[in-house]
């Protein structure tokens, strides 16, 4: 009976210690919509699985790809390296920024351009010199920066996912569900990044149309893509482009067919939707170990949409064994290359392989 006694007070002080100590969130409630079932062009098929695997086994977290004139892919991974990998398959450790980086484009000029989470905008000279371009918008540090795209004219729009947390604690930026996240852009001519919107629920993935008009941004957490447009009658204004996705939207890139790409880490939670209204249970949750926390299911996943916002077509990997937790899709050459926050290969594949697409390039 002691002993029973004894670890009942354990449990009691470690259940009050736990209830008690304040949660690293504030949780707002938000009811979402209930997922839309994986049909018609977005139903499940292994064509991710038809992809080729490059440096596999080389890079820890490709997150994001970009290809340069002579057809060097570059990424940046975990420990903050920026790898290139040859056309002959060679592998090389480029330049580390001493942050994360994340999304990447070149610009005209041959400068790789890098949103990096902890260090904010940067541009790379092909000689690797480091520029930070911008670190704040409007009195706000960037925490995490996170994709970026440029227009013909030389602007470069990205994102700042969330002015609070940094991007090891995204989770707790999910749980809370509040909006911390901004679409912004960089005038390369006065040096200064300005607002587009601000008020979104993780800023992700972004994209410039062909034509210049308008600027997609991914809304992770409420799984939607919303439209900015840039000029014409709606300039200043935004719009949902596509709503209630089936997963969370990360980066997307558009193709020389004006079809826009977009990258899934995993599918919709169930779990995390049924907490979304009850802020007291994400609060708790958050201050449990990431262990405990949900975890993204393994599942690779790509759609692509028109200039309406329909889908056209959609690539899976239902097991994730072969391409899981893509978190970028770029088209170059006639092929689409995929990146991952956390794996450790790059995927490509040919859009001709793509059934209803090889015709089009």
């Amino acid at each position: 009976m002691k002993w029973l006694m004894v670890g009942l007070l354990v449990v009691f002080l470690l259940l009050g210690s736990f209830l008690l100590t304040p949660s690293p969130v504030d949780s707002k409630a938000w009811n979402p919509p209930s997922p839309p079932p994986l049909t018609g062009e977005v139903a499940p098929n292994e064509r991710l699985r038809l992809a080729d695997l490059i440096a596999r086994g080389q890079v820890y977290g490709p997150e994001d790809t970009a290809v340069s004139e002579d057809g060097v892919l570059y990424t940046g991974t975990q420990d903050g390296f920026i790898v290139r990998v040859f056309p002959d398959g060679r592998v090389e450790n480029w330049l580390s920024t001493d942050g994360r980086p994340l999304g990447m484009v070149f610009d005209s000029q041959g400068n790789l351009i890098v949103a990096d989470s902890w260090r904010g905008l940067l541009s790379i000279s092909p000689e690797g010199e480091i520029t930070v371009l911008a670190r704040e918008a409007e009195g706000t540090l960037f925490r995490f920066t996170d994709d970026v795209d440029i227009a013909d004219d030389g602007r470069i729009y990205f994102t700042d996912a969330s002015s609070k947390f940094h991007q090891p604690e995204y989770m707790l930026d999910l749980l809370e569900m509040r909006p911390h996240g901004r679409l912004l852009r960089y005038s390369p001519k006065t040096g200064k990044a300005e607002v587009l919107l601000a008020n979104l629920h993780f800023a992700n993935g972004v994209a410039v149309s062909p034509e210049g008009d308008y600027v997609l941004v991914n809304e992770t957490w409420k799984y939607r893509i919303l439209r900015y447009w840039i000029h014409g009658p709606k300039a200043g204004q935004a719009e949902v482009f596509a709503d209630n996705l089936p997963g969370f939207p990360d980066n997307l890139a558009v193709d020389d067919q004006g079809r826009y790409w977009v990258a899934f880490p995993t599918l919709r939670d169930s779990r995390m939707d049924a907490m979304h209204p009850r802020p007291w249970l994400k609060d708790l949750v958050a201050k449990l170990p990431s262990s405990l926390k949900p975890a993204p299911q393994e599942y690779g996943l790509v759609i692509a949409f028109d200039r309406d916002g329909e889908v056209i077509t959609s690539l899976h990997d239902t097991r994730g064994t072969h391409l899981q937790e893509i978190t970028s899709v770029n088209p170059h050459d006639g092929n689409l290359y995929f990146g991952s926050l956390h794996n450790d290969r790059i995927g490509r594949l040919p859009l001709q392989a793509i059934p209803g697409l090889g015709d089009s390039n």
